[in-house]
């Protein structure tokens, strides 16, 4: 073994150094949070009605409310039709006024919205009646984004080392989050929004990555912490920040520009030191633990550097191996399905934000800050009530309150908010159960293979919640109905799962679950998705899988 846990113990666990990695990683976790949501505020529902302008050939001094009711049909209520108007003709004005007309049809040359409206996607790429819907399949296309990232960048980082990454993924964020805010069509918004996914997921996974291997055992906890706390803090800047900016194109530069801040600070950002021994690099190595060492204002042994090797890797587990042994197949399937509807809901719920009744900039807030007790609380659960309750738990409390927001009549907005705003707890504090639960599930020849399964499972079901809610056109309630039946099915099948509160973690796929013992007593340790033990005496980093 290389003796790289030895070394980074000497250059301590969260000292100077590693605390900038940290609060590096701050600023990404906003910038998510901002493109993740952003796009809510740039679609705001606006009276509007069809372009018929045409009448004014024959009518130039008519009132705009003469030429609306000339033109334009009445609905049920007595309102004008948003989506259709009457057919041209080739009357004069007297005629049209004596006999009036009767034929309609789609609007065929555009739209009118209020005068006073600021720029909005809405306004610009006319996305209503017959393009509504692609409001929702471009957040879909977001999502996908993420998607191809997690693929395209995971593996990439893996073969040419974080930092080429997170810099290609900076620049690619910075560029075409940039490049939005001066788009022509709609649909490259949509391909600069789907790169721009992209890199979000290069970027987190990267710097989660760099923490994970140089932030201590004992700390790593905290660090995951504040990422998730940041996030939620950045919905809730983002609620502020739109608020304040109703031009879409300028609230686009002001959530993108921040971006290149971090890529001037890359430039001075280190490698991983595990990642350069695996690699070999073993002198690249040595240098950035030396300067680590000096930030942290600590010595390393010169005896103990120099017995810095490179590591001899173990062959990892595949995909297919989840589902050759029985149990691990059941363990693969309920997890992936815990995940995939514990991301239906969040996402359905989040992106649901215009359709509660309140004020949006208002629930988008209560949302962001909701979310900091929910993190900091599944900490708790899983220590008092075990992992396998409070997953489940978390998942039905989430899908009942949903199921319950279905009966709830329209004109009570603030029951409706309230009743959400409980849900996104339930989600959120679901959301970090699984990250715990699934790496203490896996193998340790498979747990990276099965946590990026489930990872996967969560990014599909991503790109699926906003096209669920284009099921509101046949009833207000399916999608909601949807998003809250999912999770009770999920919460249910996660109790056929195995508890691992206080459990050893499992090295190989013969053992059918994890053996009940002290974690204390345990020389397994989880890291990066992987688990390290002892061999041949030599001293490698342990923790307790009570850790978050």
């Amino acid at each position: 073994m290389s003796g790289i846990g030895e070394i980074l113990k000497a250059v301590g666990d969260l000292g100077t150094f590693q605390k900038r990695l940290v609060l590096f990683s701050m600023l990404p976790c906003l910038s998510l949070a901002f493109h993740q949501f952003c796009q809510l505020f740039m679609v705001p529902d606006l009276p509007h009605y069809c372009n018929t302008s045409w009448i004014r050939a024959v009518g130039p001094n008519l009132t705009e409310e003469e030429q609306l009711n000339l033109t334009l049909p009445r609905d049920a209520d007595g309102a004008y039709e948003q989506c259709s108007m009457y057919s041209p003709v080739d009357w004069d004005l007297g005629s049209i006024v004596a006999y009036g007309l009767n034929a309609t049809e789609k609007c065929s040359s555009g739209w009118v919205y209020p005068s006073a409206q600021q720029p909005s996607l809405l306004t610009e790429f006319d996305l209503v009646c017959d393009r509504k819907d692609l409001t929702d399949i471009s957040q879909s296309v977001y999502m996908l984004g993420l998607f191809l990232g997690a693929m395209i960048f995971g593996p990439l980082s893996d073969r040419i080392g974080r930092r080429p990454v997170l810099l290609i993924s900076v620049f690619l964020q910075g560029f075409f989050g940039l490049g939005i805010a001066f788009v022509p069509h709609f649909y490259v918004y949509m391909a600069f929004r789907c790169v721009v996914g992209a890199s979000v997921s290069g970027i987190t996974m990267t710097l989660l990555a760099l923490a994970t291997e140089w932030v201590g055992v004992s700390y790593r906890p905290h660090a995951v912490l504040i990422t998730h706390c940041c996030f939620a803090a950045g919905q809730m800047i983002l609620a502020g920040l739109s608020y304040g900016i109703r031009n879409w194109r300028l609230l686009e530069i002001a959530g993108s520009a921040p971006i290149f801040a971090l890529f001037f600070f890359t430039w001075v950002l280190p490698e991983s030191a595990r990642w350069l021994v695996t690699k070999g690099k073993i002198e690249e190595a040595k240098k950035v633990l030396q300067k680590a060492a000096s930030i942290n204002k600590r010595t390393i042994p010169p005896d103990l550097l120099e017995q810095l090797k490179c590591e001899k890797q173990t062959k990892p587990g595949s995909i297919l191996d989840l589902f050759r042994k029985k149990h691990l197949r059941k363990m693969t399937l309920i997890m992936s399905c815990a995940w995939f509807v514990n991301s239906i809901i969040y996402y359905g719920l989040s992106l649901n934000v215009t359709n509660f009744g309140l004020d949006i900039y208002l629930t988008q807030l209560a949302f962001g800050a909701v979310e900091i007790p929910a993190r900091v609380g599944c900490i708790f659960l899983l220590q008092w009530f075990g992992r396998r309750k409070s997953q489940a738990g978390t998942l039905l409390l989430s899908g009942l309150v949903c199921l319950i927001i279905t009966g709830i009549p329209e004109d009570q907005p603030m029951v409706i908010t309230v009743l959400a705003t409980i849900s996104k707890f339930a989600a959120s504090a679901s959301f970090s159960c699984s990250y715990v639960y699934s790496a203490e599930l896996f193998p340790t020849v498979v747990r990276q293979s099965g946590v990026g399964l489930c990872s996967m499972a969560a990014r599909v079901a991503g790109i699926i919640a906003p096209l669920i809610r284009l099921l509101e056109q046949y009833h207000r309630a399916v999608p909601m109905a949807v998003f809250g039946s999912a999770p009770v099915l999920g919460g249910l099948l996660c109790f056929l799962l195995p508890e691992t509160r206080g459990a050893e973690l499992v090295d190989d796929t013969r053992g059918g679950r994890p053996t009940a013992q002290a974690c204390e007593n345990a020389n397994s340790s989880s890291e990066n998705g992987q688990v390290k033990v002892k061999d041949g005496g030599q001293d490698n980093e342990y923790t307790k899988t009570t850790y978050f």
